[in-house]
């Protein structure tokens, strides 16, 4: 008996390919009817048997194409209309623009992997290959409706065979916008010095003799030792044949690049895509370093095994210390050199194909200059069909030895590593166009492959890491929420809609034992970034799209470092892409026109902007600068909302809240606090007690001055141990001193960060960073790395937590952060001062004590890690005695620390205190526009 159900499926399901997915499945299952896209979803009208209707509502939930994020289907049973087929119909584009969400980019499907590398095919080895599963699509976009005369791909016009794809339902490239092939779509160029190392390299190719393009694809597809002889002939003979060039864009590109002292060919055929390709390689196997084009901007790369390639990448780059994150061919090769769990792996091989931070095998090496003095490696897989191309390509030759000069050492045990890190130079934005990319890096790259598919909106690579929670299990968590991730929204309706409870007191607390993990839920995967949060499933609380197309606007600025930005509608949350550190006019150039474009895309006009509530900001300046209200939100306030927001809380938290710089509400520099936070306020209960940092900003690049400061506070100056940080500070020791004492240049702070910069460098292991965070970085990474360095087996053991002597415990005593009555004065709040200090000056004298005392560093380090893990489960503790609040949020830049935040899970959860943390957006600064919105948005509600 035929049956109709109308089907409303939400979530990510428009510029993803769904509705040819529902037509094929459809077919598939003897379905008739149509679907429509439409403001608040898709809407499907289906007529089948039973049964069939049965499978075919399941196809939709777990067959969905990866790009899209099916988060609720509603069926209602209607009467048969009799349909005899299934069409695709078209919505109302203009009223659905509104509240379309616009898909991520996405890496390279199996589909267009297998093509990009089957002879047979017309797409072989087309750097621009992509289907409606794949490719760019933020970053190409220039306005709603989602279609290609709205993106930079509609300069491109198909030709026969591509349009026929794209209108054909049953294809996989139907409406698939950036469909191209060799004949009519985008193509690669190559631009070098015509003098220097480059140059010598490549210009004596050029010179070679024409030979047959047909033979020269064949050789260069094949991987062939002579590939780029061969490339060479056919870069020649292509720019004889093919002069002038066919696009006055090119031609535009051919004078900026002649002006700019640069050689310029295009690869507008496979033979000539292919040489430049083959270019590119030889000139990594003989390691020079290239600036190449990517979805969201420029990569620079160069051989991740040479380390005279790295060190010259550092050199010019500007770039003294910070691991690079390397692409490798596939998860098994990740696995040779790092500990990959499953998730991990599928992590690497989700369709956003993110950066992810592998463990480091305790026996595998690395070349100076990569991730030295790390037991974390960023990894990831090639995510574009140039990026697929170049590795496989690269790989043949490193691994045949063709072109590789001594310093080329991939082997049996090294496998193939390209570094791929970002197109810019130091603290500046990534380049996207070829342009930009020529003079801002001409002093860095010695070539530059790019291609004429303009990119639109600036997009990192995101990084996340996967925790290990014991009983709770494996959590993803974002580090950097950028590329594949963003604009995604978040659904945060618990958060937004719930009524906020007042500041908590005593005596309004009921007791709530916890005994778990808050963490979003997800049918497919609990765990992974892009999960809706347990808020969006709760339906009393739930706004229709069409309610948050009508809500009232809320933009968040977000912080100075590491910034992003939110809007908030209803109960979503666009949180913008990594920005970076707002400290130049590039980046601030960057944020605004970031900020422009999400405005425009997804018509947001705010009525409210929140922001930070230190002054001298220059996003809180901006905002200060607007014709609208403005909201000051205190920057850990903002930290501890944003992990709430995340899990779909609204009642009140202890939020640990440890970082390295946020203003307080005292005006001092805040930055280990535990507050008793809800989504509108907070009370400050505790905070480690305040030490100076001589010479403000200088004590953080110059942690041997925090360090001074610490010893200073803790009066700890006359400890043997402290001589070998006076005697490295020399002169300035006098001087910091001096500066303490007269309170010049010397705001005080109770920031974690600092103190684990100033044990870092009092330890010797990391005195002078090269980049922020360095010394709390390498603080970790030496219990890690402890291994040989040790002296003995039972001195090995106690670094890693695996003795039991006696020992154990009487370390633990020494080294806790103690817990004493804060001093009120008659005009104190409990905004600007807490009820308990944390005082580590105990800690700070245990660890001179064992350095004294020859201790090994790996000992000292993780004893220095559990007296911080165990003042938060004191904290918690009392929190959870005194008001009753059993929920414990860990926030901010310091749990990027993954053994300081695995260890508190781990004790928190034995406690019985149910562990907030952010996953979807990362611990750091990064999650503060959320917050700020968030908070902005319930004072609002309240006024």
């Amino acid at each position: 008996m035929i049956e109709a159900l109308n089907i409303h499926v939400k979530g990510i399901v428009q510029g993803v390919g769904f509705r040819p997915f529902v037509y094929r499945a459809a077919k598939k299952h003897l379905v008739n009817g149509w679907v429509l896209n439409a403001v608040d979803g898709v809407h499907i009208h289906a007529e089948a048997e039973s049964n069939l209707l049965d499978a075919f509502v399941i196809a939709l939930s777990e067959e969905a194409p990866a790009a899209a994020a099916v988060k609720e289907i509603d069926l209602a049973e209607v009467p048969v209309e009799g349909f005899d087929a299934f069409e695709i119909r078209f919505s109302d584009e203009e009223s659905a623009a509104a509240t379309t969400l616009v898909s991520p980019d996405l890496a390279t499907c199996d589909d267009c992997r297998r093509e990009l590398f089957d002879p047979g095919n017309r797409r072989f080895r087309y750097p621009f290959i992509n289907c409606t599963n794949c490719g760019p699509r933020f970053t190409i976009i220039e306005q709603l409706p989602y279609d290609r005369g709205n993106t930079s791909m509609g300069q491109f016009h198909m030709d026969a065979p591509c349009a026929h794809e794209y209108a054909d339902p049953a294809d996989r490239r139907f409406h698939a916008q950036p469909d191209a092939c060799f004949t009519c779509g985008p193509h690669l160029n190559m631009a070098w010095k015509k003098d220097g190392e480059a140059a010598s390299a490549l210009e004596p190719l050029l010179q070679l003799a024409q030979d047959d393009e047909e033979a020269i694809g064949t050789a260069v597809g094949g991987g062939s030792a002579t590939t780029a002889q061969s490339a060479a002939r056919a870069l020649n003979r292509w720019q004889q044949e093919n002069d002038p060039l066919v696009r006055a864009g090119r031609t535009a590109q051919s004078g900026e690049a002649e002006t700019a002292g640069l050689h310029l060919v295009w690869g507008n055929s496979r033979a000539t895509s292919d040489a430049i390709l083959a270019y590119a390689v030889d000139l990594l196997t003989q390691g020079r370093i290239l600036a190449v084009k990517g979805l969201g901007g420029y990569h620079l790369i160069c051989d991740g095994n040479n380390p005279r390639a790295l060190a010259t990448l550092r050199q010019r780059k500007r770039r003294d210390g910070k691991a690079f994150a390397v692409m490798m061919e596939s998860a098994e090769e990740a696995r040779r050199l790092c500990q990959v769990s499953e998730i991990e792996q599928e992590q690497l091989m989700d369709p956003a194909h993110p950066i992810v931070l592998l463990r480091k095998k305790p026996d595998a090496s690395f070349a100076e200059g990569l991730a030295d003095h790390l037991s974390e490696l960023g990894a990831m897989l090639p995510y574009t069909p140039v990026q697929l191309l170049l590795m496989h390509d690269f790989a043949a030759a490193a691994r045949a030895g063709a072109g590789c000069t001594k310093t080329c050492s991939a082997t049996a045990e090294n496998p193939p590593l390209l570094v791929m890190t970002s197109g810019n130079l130091h603290d500046e934005p990534i380049c996207i166009s070829d342009g930009e990319a020529r003079r801002g890096l001409t002093d860095v790259a010695d070539a530059f492959i790019g291609n004429d598919r303009p990119i639109l909106t600036r997009f990192d690579d995101s990084v996340l890491r996967v925790l290990q929670l014991g009983e709770a299990g494996e959590a993803v968590q974002m580090i950097r929420r950028a590329r594949g991730f963003a604009p995604r929204p978040l659904a945060l309706a618990g958060a937004v809609t719930a009524p906020a409870p007042e500041p908590p007191l005593p005596e309004e607390q009921p007791a709530d034992a916890g005994d778990g993990l808050v963490q979003p839920e997800c049918a497919a995967d609990a765990t992974a970034p892009g999960a809706a949060p347990a808020a969006a499933a709760v339906a009393s609380n739930a706004l229709t799209t069409a309610e948050n197309a009508a809500s009232p606007v809320v933009f968040a600025t977000g912080p100075e470092q590491k910034n992003t930005f939110a809007f908030l509608r209803g109960n979503e949350a666009f949180v913008s892409q990594h920005i970076g550190d707002m400290e130049n006019a590039e980046t601030y150039d960057s944020w605004l026109a970031a900020k422009n474009r999400f405005s425009h895309l997804f018509r947001l006009q705010p009525q409210l902007v929140a922001c930070d509530a230190h002054p001298e900001y220059l996003t809180s300046k901006w905002a200060h600068d607007q014709a609208l209200p403005v909201v000051e939100v205190q920057h850990h306030h903002a930290h501890v909302a944003s992990a709430m927001a995340e899990a779909g809380l609204a009642e009140a938290v202890c939020g640990i809240a440890f970082d390295g710089t946020g203003y307080g509400a005292d005006g001092a520099i805040w930055g280990g606090e535990a507050l008793l936070a809800n989504l509108s306020d907070f009370e400050r209960f505790a905070n480690f007690a305040y030490v100076p940092m001589p010479g403000g900003a200088a004590a953080v690049k110059h942690p041997l001055r925090m360090a001074y400061g610490v010893l200073w506070a803790f009066d700890l100056l006359e400890h043997p141990a402290a001589a070998r940080v006076l005697d490295a500070l020399g002169e300035q020791a006098r001087i910091c001193d001096q500066m303490i004492e007269a309170g010049f240049n010397t705001p005080m702070t109770s920031s974690v960060g600092r103190l684990f910069d100033a044990a870092s460098a009092i330890l010797g292991v990391c005195p002078q960073p090269s980049y922020e965070g360095q010394g709390a970085i390498e603080l970790e990474a030496v219990m890690e790395l402890a291994g040989e360095d040790l002296p003995d087996a039972a001195a090995r053991d106690y670094a890693h937590g695996e003795s039991g002597r006696e020992d154990d415990l009487l370390a633990k005593e020494r080294y806790a952060i103690t817990v004493e009555k804060n001093a009120a004065t008659a005009t104190s709040t409990a905004q600007d001062t807490s009820v308990l200090l944390l005082d580590a000056a105990g800690t700070f004298k245990a660890l001179l004590d064992d350095l004294e005392a020859g201790v090994p560093v790996p000992v000292i380090s993780r004893r220095f890690h559990d007296a911080f893990a165990g003042a938060v489960l004191t904290t918690a503790g009392l929190v959870q005695a005194l008001y009753g609040i059993s929920k414990v949020v860990l926030t901010g830049g310091v749990f990027m620390n993954r053994y300081l935040v695995e260890q508190c899970t781990a004790q928190l959860r034995e406690a019985g205190l149910t562990v907030v943390l952010n996953r979807e957006l990362p611990p750091n600064d990064g999650c503060i526009s959320l917050g700020q919105a968030i908070i902005a948005t319930h004072r609002a509600q309240k006024s």
